[in-house]
């Protein structure tokens, strides 16, 4: 077989036609050629990661190499075979292998080629590129495995109209390669952004109306433009981005917000950080950052649509983000007490009221601890759905159920454990009066399970 400088696959009439009877392709996939020169390469590393509809091989390398890739049945396996290229002394197999891939075999070529074998559990389509360097990151050859039973296209969810629930999209920033800010011990963003991310989600889907759509659920990267394409898929109503920050300073600390600003940052810090959550895309290996739809729009319309929606998730991200920092007020330290404005491409992108929330700084000590901590996830992701709810009682969307209760005279909430009156009036906005006289309440006294009726927009 030949070395390919080339991008495109190349399947033989045989491949094409075991390919049409639904059997695995025996034909050669190229790539990207060598480096100028055809100087040998170092295989530094291996890592798998497993994503809903494919998993990811990566492979570390000193630089660009020339590779061919194919697939083999009886057993089933995909084949990669690296061009001059040796491992280091100290390479280690992934220690955990993904759900599809059995195993990785691995063996130098008589031709100078190191082959790595991955028995896989189905029939699979590998698709490949490589990237050139970035922090922290060198060389990578990325192979992305997809089953070929899954890869029907889902199609678009489109929730009916009535009654229907308040669908927010919880979107876990970073993960697979992009690891995000590392902090005190080690511990990664990607990894706290996750957890805190999957408490929201428990905690909104606990409340009656409330729907979420989890961007990430698990260890892999999502591009930038498939996190806010999630918005117009499900007809979500917020976008709700979970992240933790990192400074040079280890005393710097506390939870912050962003929303969206095209006209620059709140600070010179705010800055370096959408620079650097900009970049999420190079890092976990997706090209190019995207925004809404604009396919057979005419000029003057796409423009129009573009200031629209940046119109209106500036304003209600703006809203949403001084609500929720009321929120996380009593809960959590504050590093800014109100809403700060940055152009992220993530907010930028969802066309929907959008924040992104800074949990802390994982390099301070005691901000580290806090977010490392479970219990502490789960009342932080409470505060952050207790400010979600106040903010979409104010400002509810048209033909859902919190919107008819609303219009109806109110929202009712239910007292869990730890609240307490004035607590409840300054989550939802509303005075103590107010929250007394709706509840027939003369002093301060409330008891787990009661039902308070919030008075609503309506003026109930």
């Amino acid at each position: 077989m030949k070395w390919s400088t080339t991008g495109p696959r190349d399947r033989s009439r045989a491949g094409a036609r075991r390919g049409l009877r639904g059997l695995p392709a025996l034909s050669l996939a190229a790539a990207v050629a060598a480096a100028a020169g055809g100087n040998a390469a170092d295989l530094e590393g291996i890592r798998t990661h497993d994503a809903p509809d494919h998993t990811r091989v990566v492979f570390d390398t000193s630089t660009k190499v020339a590779y061919k890739i194919f697939s083999l049945e009886n057993p089933l396996r995909v084949v990669i075979d690296l061009k001059d290229t040796s491992p280091e002394a100290t390479i280690a197999l992934p220690k955990k292998d993904s759900d599809l891939i059995k195993r990785i075999r691995r063996a130098a070529r008589p031709d100078g080629a190191y082959r790595i074998v991955l028995d896989v559990a189905e029939q699979v389509d590998p698709r490949h590129f490589q990237l050139n360097p970035i922090e922290p990151y060198g060389y990578r050859l990325v192979v992305d495995l997809h089953a070929i039973e899954r890869r029907r296209p889902s199609p678009i969810i489109r929730m009916p109209d009535g009654e229907r629930d308040v669908v927010v999209v919880v979107d876990a920033g970073h993960g697979g390669d992009d690891h995000g800010a590392t902090g005190v011990g080690g511990v990664k963003e990607k990894d706290i952004a996750l957890a805190v991310a999957r408490a929201l989600e428990r905690d909104l889907n606990g409340t009656e109306g409330y729907r979420t759509v989890m961007a990430r659920e698990g260890d892999y990267y999502v591009g930038l433009r498939q996190r806010a394409e999630m918005v117009q898929k499900h007809s979500a109503h917020l976008f709700i981005s979970i992240h933790a920050d990192a400074f040079r300073m280890p005393k710097v600390r506390g939870a912050h917000i962003f929303a969206l600003s095209e006209r620059g940052s709140s600070s010179e810090a705010a800055r370096i950080l959408a620079e650097r959550e900009n970049r999420s895309d190079l890092i976990g290996g997706v090209g190019g950052v995207g925004g809404i739809s604009l396919d057979g729009q005419p000029s003057h319309v796409a423009e129009t649509l573009v200031d629209l929606s940046l119109g209106f998730s500036q304003a209600g991200g703006i809203e949403i983000g001084d609500t929720i920092l009321r929120s996380l007020a009593p809960t959590a330290r504050l590093h800014k007490p109100t809403t700060r404005l940055q152009n992220f491409a993530v907010l930028r992108a969802a066309g929907v009221p959008a924040v992104l929330i800074e949990t802390g700084f994982l390099t301070n000590p005691e901000d580290a601890r806090l977010l490392t901590n479970a219990a502490y996830q789960r009342r932080l992701a409470r505060a952050i759905g207790d400010g979600i709810r106040a903010y979409v009682v104010k400002n509810p969307p048209p033909d859902t159920l919190i919107a008819a209760r609303v219009a109806a005279g109110g929202f009712r909430y239910v007292i869990q454990r730890g609240d307490t009156l004035s607590e409840i009036a300054l989550r939802y906005r509303v005075s103590m009066g107010a929250l007394r006289a709706a509840n027939g309440i003369k002093g301060d006294r409330i008891h787990v399970g009661q039902v308070l009726r919030i008075p609503g927009a309506a003026g109930s």
